[in-house]
This record gives structure tokens, sequence and C-alpha cells, in this order.
């Protein structure tokens, strides 16, 4: 019997301090990317790989992203509103398009909780043997379906996609595809980083706490990759995560193009892979 489809948790409770020219007003998954969120952008990724169930872990101004779901069909449709017969009743959907076939839980998981804490509040949700993790602010080209089968050859409690940025990302030490261990202050040695795109098993929460002070990048993955537990997908491919404006403006000028190495869903029309 074929294994159940991961669910896909999306971190999107941080405040993006570092952003706050534009944060200030927003979560930073809902800042926009060529009139799309970019957690839209995240989201169309892991449906084009056949993932489409999430979870999303909220705090930060959780409620424009709640508002965001609420209102997509709408939004994306053309709509006929008989004021006569009241919202309730009088609202006709004209779709444009196919609606993605999205399932999204939608999870208040605090407004200062770190990573960790978010993971292990929205527990009761991820019901998978299996369950991948991202974060609402990095864009790639990871073959999302080859990172779920290098999990399950492996068979740890933890797998992270490492990519080659900079050295400000927890830095992940190797031998071989094993992480023996996990720095967040970094001095590159192996020219890999923490870039997100985790598969995780249920054995992986019981490294977490509700402690609104765990995160997940620091007690967690060093005692995961202590105990043997994290093994590393290494991608050579397209990574870029949104912490700055100047970040922001070269995935915006990438989308400009017309040539987004992550857009994978325009490349795969009318294919899914599990």
């Amino acid at each position: 019997m074929a294994e159940k489809t991961p669910k896909v948790v999306i971190l999107c409770g941080g405040r993006g301090t570092r952003f706050r020219e534009e944060t200030e007003a927003r979560p930073k998954p809902m800042i926009e990317i060529g009139g799309r969120p970019i957690l839209w952008h995240i989201m169309k990724g892991y449906a084009a790989h056949g993932f489409t169930d999430f979870v999303l872990c909220l705090g930060y101004r959780g409620d424009m992203i709640k508002r965001y779901f609420l209102d997509y069909e709408a939004m994306a449709s053309d709509v006929t509103v008989d004021l006569g017969r009241g919202v309730a009743e009088g609202v006709t959907i004209h779709r444009r398009s196919d609606p993605e076939p999205w399932r999204v839980t939608l999870v208040d998981t605090g407004a200062e909780a770190m990573t960790g804490a978010r993971l292990l509040r929205a527990r009761r949700y991820i019901d998978t043997p299996a369950w991948m993790m991202t974060y609402g602010d990095g864009l790639a080209d990871v073959d999302l379906a080859r990172l779920l089968a290098f999990h399950r050859r492996h068979g740890r409690a933890a797998t992270v996609t490492g990519v080659r940025p900079a050295s400000r990302f927890g830095e992940l030490i190797l031998r071989g595809d094993a992480v023996t261990r996990f720095s967040e202050k970094p001095q590159v040695h192996e020219g890999q980083v923490n870039g997100g795109f985790f598969v995780l098993t249920q054995k992986a929460f019981d490294y977490l706490s509700e402690d609104d002070a765990c995160s997940f990048e620091r007690e967690p993955l060093e005692r995961l990759a202590a105990d043997g537990q994290l093994r590393v997908f290494r991608h050579e491919g397209f990574w870029q995560c949104m912490d700055t404006y100047r970040d922001w403006s070269v995935l915006a000028e990438i989308w400009r193009k017309g040539n987004a190495p992550w857009a994978v869903w325009e490349k795969r029309k009318g294919r899914v892979r599990v």
C-alpha cells in the first residue's frame, strides 16, 4: 500500500523585521512578486509536484492570510452580486479558469512564537507519516518528488535541502549524506547551508517544544543531527530567499523577464508526480 501523500507545512508567522518597509503593513508571505504573494508562488511549486494539502502556521498579521484564501475564488473570477437576495444567496462566481486543487488549513500558532513552537502547535493537522515543511519567504526549483524519494530511502526523522548561498544561513556539517552537526552561526566548510524545503516524520515532533522560544533551526535541528536523524538533499539549482528589499528586487526582476526558474508549474502543465 502506497504511503499517504505528505502534507505541506509552511511557516508564515514571523515579523520579517529585516523587511520592515513592507512588513509594517502585511506579513512577509503576502509580499507580491509579479502581482501574486510569494506564498502563492511557493504553493504553486509544491502543487506542480502533486503536493496540494497545505497547513499554514500563522502568527503576525495572520488575518490577512486567512482573508486572502477566503476571498481567493472570488478574486480570481468574475462575480455577479444580486443585491436583492443578499450576499449569502445572491453571489454567483464565474470562474475564468480551473480552480487550484488545494486544501488549505490556516492555523493560529501565536503572535510571538518561534518556528519550532509553531510546528508543534500545528501538529493536530499534520497527520501524514511524512510531512514537508518550508518557509514562507524562499523560492527554489527543488525537485520535490526526488526530495521525498531520497527521504524515504534513508529512513531517518528529517531531511533538509542543502543549498549554496551566502554564509549567513545555518551551515550543515556533513559526512557523505549524513548531517553530523548543524551550526546556526556558520563559517562555511562544506559550502552547503540550510535552504529549507524539509521532509520530516512524526518522530521529529519529539524534538520540539511548545515554549515560544523553541526555534526549529537551533536545538531541534542540532539534536536531530547529533542523534544521526538528519540527512541532506543537495540542491545545486536555483534558490533565493527574500530577507530584504534587495532580495525582493532580484526575484521581481527575474519574474518580470519571464524566466523564473521556480515557476515549475509552467513546465509541468498536465503532469503530476507524487
